[in-house]
């Protein structure tokens, strides 16, 4: 497929237009014209680069891609090389933040619900102080569980140890979540009255949020919450248009 054609596609297929985000969703930097080999990956590192470039990929698929807001606009050091790795290898880049968090089909968040088995999956977008809709997520786990069950569960699914803040006593079935760096929806969750809430960091201030206001939270991982989505889209193109994907795992344990 042209490179043209696969930008279009994705700018309506994640409805970017509906976001205000910290960086530039879409094509971020330009490569070659025809793309029949796509990676995909959480983070535009260099480690997933050359991953890339072994794969002779002409184009890859991030959830965190470059030139966000507040960072330093001039191009040298670490952002230098991977820019110059991408050019020299004629190789597109496309970074897609907050639409692929709440995307409806293929989202981080709706699939972080369906790999931890949860029921009843729903967007909240009706919660106050929530100013980005389909961020923030509620369902229901097959059945009561403690802390600790739920927690050897997160564990078994995503590949790393939670941290849990809570009674470790009280019995949970509703869960709220929004993946990454969400910590302060703790807030927002606890509004929906539901006992557990999932997100990928967590702050200083999280843990008296979530005992203050006798609620769960699991910090899962930034990294582990967020492999879901673009893996997804990659398997979504590469039905659609026929196009090669890999999706390759840079471990990052935060």
């Amino acid at each position: 497929m042209l490179r043209t054609e696969l930008t279009q596609y994705l700018s309506s297929f994640l409805n970017i237009n509906a976001f205000k985000d910290y960086a530039p969703n879409g094509l971020q930097v330009e490569g070659r014209r025809e793309i029949h080999t796509i990676v995909t990956g959480v983070t535009a590192c260099q480690a997933l680069i050359e991953a890339a470039i072994a794969l002779k990929a002409d184009a890859i698929l991030v959830h965190h891609g470059f030139f966000w807001k507040n960072e330093p606009e001039v191009i040298t050091g670490m952002k230098q090389k991977r820019i110059k790795a991408l050019l020299e290898n004629d190789i597109n880049l496309y970074g897609y933040h907050l639409p692929l968090d709440a995307h409806p089909e293929i989202g981080n968040n709706i699939e972080l619900g369906r790999q931890l088995g949860l029921q009843n999956i729903a967007p909240v977008d009706h919660v106050t102080g929530a100013s980005t809709p389909g961020l923030l997520w509620r369902g229901k786990l097959p059945e009561k569980m403690l802390p600790s069950v739920f927690s050897a569960h997160l564990k078994a699914v995503l590949g790393r140890t939670p941290l849990h803040l809570g009674d470790e006593s009280k019995v949970m079935e509703t869960v709220a979540w929004c993946t990454g760096g969400a910590q302060d929806y703790i807030d927002l969750a606890a509004q929906l009255d539901v006992d557990a809430f999932i997100s990928g960091e967590a702050s200083e201030r999280t843990f008296h949020c979530a005992i203050e206001q006798g609620i769960h939270y699991f910090g899962a991982g930034h990294h582990a919450t967020e492999r879901y989505g673009i893996q997804a889209l990659g398997r979504h193109l590469e039905a659609k248009f026929g196009v090669t994907h890999h999706f390759v795992d840079i471990d990052n344990p935060v």
